[in-house]
Formats: C-alpha cells, sequence, structure tokens
C-alpha cells in the first residue's frame, strides 16, 4: 500500500498556476490531496511552459493522458510518454498556442512493486531513505549539462543566468524530448518517502532542508506544506508543487 499526498501552490508572484499533479487517477491543479493507493499505481508533477494559459493547458492535459496508463512488465513508457507528447503537439497546432509545452516527472509502480520514474524536463523526483535524500531524476537543461561537462560548479548552477534554458518537453515544436526512464533498484520499502516536485520548490530548497523537514515528526502532509512554505519564504517566484508518497504495510 501507498500513501500519496500533494500541494499545488501559485505561489506569491504569479497569478495563475501552471503546476499540476496526479495522483491515484486524479489530476490536480490547487488545492491539496490525500489518497492510499495500492499497485499498480502512478503519481506526477507537471510544469507547464509557456505563459498565458498555454503552460496550465498542457501540465493538465499531459497528466490526464498519463492517468490511464496501467503500469504492468509489457507496458511500453516511452511509447507512451511520446504518444503524450504528440497528442500536446496536435492539441497546440490546432488551438494556435505554440508554447503549449510541459515538464513530466513521475513515480511508477507495477503490481509486482517494480518502481521506475520518468523525467522530460527540470523537475525532480527524490528518494528520502535512512535520513538521506537522493536526486534520482536528472535535470533536463543547460546547466546541468555545463557542470556535467566540469564547466560550472554546483554552487554556480544555483543561480546561473541560464538556468531556465532547458530541453526540448512534452508538446515542444522545435524537437522531441528525450525521456528519462530508469527503475529504482529493489523497489520502495517500509519507511521511504518519494518526492515529487516542480522547481519552484526544488530551487529553493537545498538537501538539508529537505532532509530537515522530512526527519520531523509531523504528518506527511504538514512536512510538505513546510517545504512549500520554505520556498516561497526563500523567495520562489514560481507556482511550487510537490507530491510526496510512502509506502506501508496493509497487513
Amino acid at each position: 500500500m501507498f500513501y500519496c499526498c500533494g500541494i499545488t501552490d501559485t505561489g506569491r508572484v504569479r497569478d495563475h498556476n501552471e503546476d499540476a499533479f496526479l495522483i491515484n487517477h486524479l489530476v490536480m491543479s490547487s488545492a491539496e490531496l490525500e489518497s492510499n493507493a495500492k499497485a499498480p499505481m502512478v503519481a506526477a508533477v507537471a510544469d507547464g511552459v509557456g505563459g498565458e494559459s498555454s503552460g496550465e493547458v498542457a501540465s493538465r492535459l499531459a497528466l490526464q493522458l498519463l492517468s490511464d496508463m496501467k503500469p504492468s512488465p509489457k507496458t511500453d513508457y516511452e511509447k507512451k510518454i511520446m504518444s503524450i507528447h504528440r497528442s500536446l503537439q496536435r492539441h497546440g497546432i490546432l488551438h494556435k498556442s505554440e508554447n503549449m509545452q510541459t515538464t513530466l516527472c513521475a513515480l511508477v509502480v507495477e503490481e509486482s512493486g517494480r518502481t521506475l520514474f520518468i523525467n522530460v524536463g527540470d523537475s525532480r523526483l527524490y528518494l528520502y531513505r535512512g535520513g538521506k535524500i537522493k536526486q534520482l531524476s536528472r535535470d533536463q537543461s543547460l546547466v546541468q549539462m555545463l557542470y556535467e561537462q566540469g564547466h560550472i560548479t554546483s554552487e554556480q548552477k544555483i543561480n546561473h543566468s541560464q538556468k531556465n534554458v532547458i530541453f526540448p518537453v512534452l508538446g515542444s515544436l522545435s524537437d522531441d524530448p528525450k525521456p528519462q526512464i530508469a527503475e529504482i533498484d529493489g523497489g520502495l520499502v517500509h519507511g521511504d518517502i518519494v518526492v515529487i516536485c516542480s522547481d519552484g520548490l526544488s530551487d529553493k530548497l537545498t538537501n538539508g532542508d529537505f532532509e530537515s523537514i522530512l526527519a520531523q515528526p509531523k504528518k506527511l502532509p504538514k512536512r510538505l506544506a513546510d517545504m512549500v512554505n520554505l520556498a516561497l519564504d526563500n523567495g520562489s517566484r514560481d507556482n511550487v508543487t510537490v507530491v510526496g508518497i510512502t509506502c506501508f504495510s496493509d497487513e
């Protein structure tokens, strides 16, 4: 069994929310949600790109299309993601909204317990285990590429002038995205917490911030709320979205 909760917040600067999250077939673009779920299951965050109403349409539509996926060993996850990409492209062209694009970061659990994550863009998926947090997804961004090539340091990544330059995401008309799809070795165990978030949150929290908040003896929704509030207090100018998933025995 899995306990899932999520929060999405417009933030203190923007007047509309281009983020959305998916838990247990429900897509949310406002407020909070808590739900128990059994495998197979999918949870995800999408961060719309393009401004005006394009981004919020893209993020919600991408998650709605993802919500009907039934994870199994036979599922072609890359094919599914590219199908969503093509659908967004068509929708954007049809509605004359060429900037209708979105990131997508998802946790996928098959009935056997096999666990994978999918990432397109710079939203993130972390695993908190044994008091330590580790980013599992890889940012598909120019700054990440410069860092990996040794041109900038980890400190320079934080406030780099090209921080917002990301590689093609879902719905892009310029080029196709390259989804990162990887298995989490051994799946999830009791006590693990998976955190999926938009960059409005991850840009303003350090690993130490994540660890200190997640270590608190509070219910998970309260810990997620503390993350959102800290990101906003630290100056986030973006929408802020976070989903938490933890597994527990139903015996």
